[in-house]
């Protein structure tokens, strides 16, 4: 079975780390087989614009049809698995004296791994709130409407995800913000880091004189930045790194 062999550097930053900050993006979900937004757009869907159902005003306008087509996105996510990336970090979190862990990802799939806490920025695909007030919503009467109505205030249910047009919950971005001051490494794991303000939490990390790794499949805006650039597949990387900074 292939094993990479991990940067030194990095071996060493992660085992003397007081403070690691991981953040993951789209790659880490993909090698579950979580389809990308346009990826997922097959069948009766395949007609549709991801980013023209995926905003306020899409909900304004239709909110069955973009009630039903989350409903369908979350049936694909539901048959994904975590990969061993998602499992490293659900172990790193046992082993690293502090670990945050910060997702830009909706699936789920950490917490499904083990991760006993995250920062969602993007929220999460099986969770429901209300339209109205943004509280989260567990259950509700059965009901032929649909969206179904909020048991509590009689809006429209929508699921808890951040759409195009809005902005990022400021708590979960302000925490994930702070931890980046306060990282010894900062791992930028399979995020794009095209999409700000999250692809900015690196950058604050580097201005901090912190390591900053990427672990990504392939380069990107951060790649000619950052501390250390390592890249490949997350679920192969991740568990090297693991065994080679804590063997045993």
């Amino acid at each position: 079975m292939f094993s990479p062999t991990p940067p030194p550097q990095l071996v060493e930053a992660l085992r003397t780390a007081a403070h690691v900050v991981v953040m993951t993006g789209a790659g880490i979900s993909a090698e579950s087989g979580v389809p990308t937004f346009r990826e997922a757009q097959t069948g009766l869907w395949a007609q549709y614009d991801p980013e023209e159902l995926a905003t306020p005003r899409a909900f304004q306008r239709n909110p069955e049809l973009v009630w039903e087509w989350y409903s369908w996105r979350r049936e694909l996510v539901a048959q994904a698995q975590p990969n061993p990336g998602h499992l490293a970090l659900a172990k790193l979190a046992a082993l690293a004296p502090k670990l945050t862990l910060i997702t830009q990802n909706v699936d789920g799939l950490h917490q499904r791994a083990g991760s006993p806490e995250l920062i969602e920025l993007h929220g999460n695909i099986q969770r429901i709130k209300c339209s109205g007030d943004g509280r989260i919503v567990s259950g509700w009467p059965p009901t032929d409407q649909v969206p179904p109505p909020c048991p509590h205030c009689g809006a429209l249910l929508r699921p808890d995800v951040v759409w195009f047009g809005e902005t990022l919950p400021m708590t979960a971005l302000n925490q994930a913000a702070k931890a980046a001051e306060q990282a010894d490494i900062f791992l930028s794991v399979g995020t794009s880091a095209l999409v700000h303000p999250a692809a900015s939490l690196a950058h604050i990390a580097l201005q901090r004189r912190a390591v900053v790794a990427e672990i990504n499949l392939d380069p990107t805006p951060l790649t000619p930045h950052a501390t250390i650039a390592w890249h490949g597949r997350a679920g192969e990387l991740l568990p090297a790194l693991l065994n080679a900074a804590f063997p045993g």
